[in-house]
């Protein structure tokens, strides 16, 4: 009840309040239009699983580092793949987000 009391009192919204606990800067999902899904899946977990990453294909492709983590997953409606990144900080995931999403774009070449 205490910490309903306190945010009442709040001038900052519940997400402005929260924000200072997240512990990832996240992408939001990002699409990115494809033809051939499985060969562009294949191309990043190769180059991630080459370097040491965790690879789980569970759901699309997620790959995970020390500080990060990705997935991918295709649509089932669409020729698309869906990426989600997070990151330790805004540099971190901003940097994975585009080297993915370099990755994705060369391999759909």
């Amino acid at each position: 009840l205490h910490v309903l009391a306190e945010l009442a009192e709040a001038a900052e919204p519940l997400s402005t309040l929260m924000a200072q606990y997240e512990r990832y800067s996240a992408s939001g999902e990002i699409n990115s239009v494809v033809a051939d899904v499985p060969a562009v899946l294949d191309r990043v977990a190769e180059t991630f699983a080459s370097e040491g990453a965790s690879i789980d294909r569970l759901d699309g492709l997620t790959v995970q580092g020390p500080q990060w983590w990705f997935n991918l997953r295709p649509s089932n409606t669409e020729p698309l793949l869906r990426l989600n990144a997070e990151g330790a900080d805004p540099d971190m995931m901003g940097a994975l987000r585009d080297r993915v999403l370099g990755l994705v774009e060369e391999a759909s070449r």
